[in-house]
């Protein structure tokens, strides 16, 4: 059970701090968006290296940008330990996620909520991490989609079918109320903006996610 901050829900003038305050995180999670792909624009290549020579967190680069074949790559050369990109924006997904992984990175395919697996089931075993949106991408502190648990439900068993270790990435609306659901639909890794960085102990809210997490996971 991974816990992923996103930083879209932090101080963005103080990014070295804000990344300081939660130590226990997994990865820290960065939302590049283009005005394109989605209606919001966030910031690009020489941000995502700012922050790489600040940090020696591991840092999950979600790209919710058009031409992501021809601009992911770069991202993994600056040092990012994933990167996702949104299929719905690549021509060539295969081919991409290779191009990912050969550079060092981990190869992530991200979803939108009215995106199906389906489609993309021959190709699970590419990838190193399944993205799916529980909120239209574009904007943090938006309300969880729960019509999208059952395609986490489904992922969940293409994945278990494959044998592979990849990761189920949920990311839009994570919080205490919503986690379990997704810890019994299959997921294992979550973005968590808005609920870490406005809690009063930014790091503590994240120990308290992977804890509920792991509890209802044993259940």
């Amino acid at each position: 059970m991974r816990i992923t901050p996103s930083i879209l829900n932090a101080d963005l003038a103080n990014l070295n701090a804000e990344i300081g305050r939660i130590p226990s995180s997994d990865m820290i999670h960065l939302d590049v968006m283009d005005q394109r792909f989605v209606p919001n624009m966030t910031f690009g290549l020489p941000m995502v290296e700012s922050i790489r020579k600040g940090t020696a967190k591991q840092l999950d680069l979600h790209l919710m940008i058009e031409e992501c074949d021809r601009l992911a790559p770069a991202y993994a050369e600056a040092g990012a330990d994933s990167v996702t990109f949104h299929v719905e924006a690549s021509n060539a997904p295969i081919r991409l996620a290779r191009e990912l992984r050969r550079l060092g990175a981990r190869a992530g395919m991200g979803l939108r909520p009215a995106t199906p697996i389906e489609p993309y089931a021959d190709m699970i075993g590419e990838l190193d991490m399944v993205l799916l949106m529980t909120v239209e991408p574009g904007f943090g502190g938006q309300g969880f989609l729960d019509l999208v648990l059952p395609k986490i439900e489904r992922t969940r068993k293409l994945v278990s079918a494959s044998g592979l270790d990849i990761w189920i990435q949920v990311d839009g609306g994570v919080s205490p109320a919503t986690i379990e659901r997704c810890v019994d639909a299959g997921a294992d890794t979550f973005v968590a903006g808005s609920a870490v960085f406005n809690a009063q102990d930014p790091d503590a809210m994240v120990n308290a996610l992977r804890d509920q997490a792991i509890v209802r996971c044993g259940h």
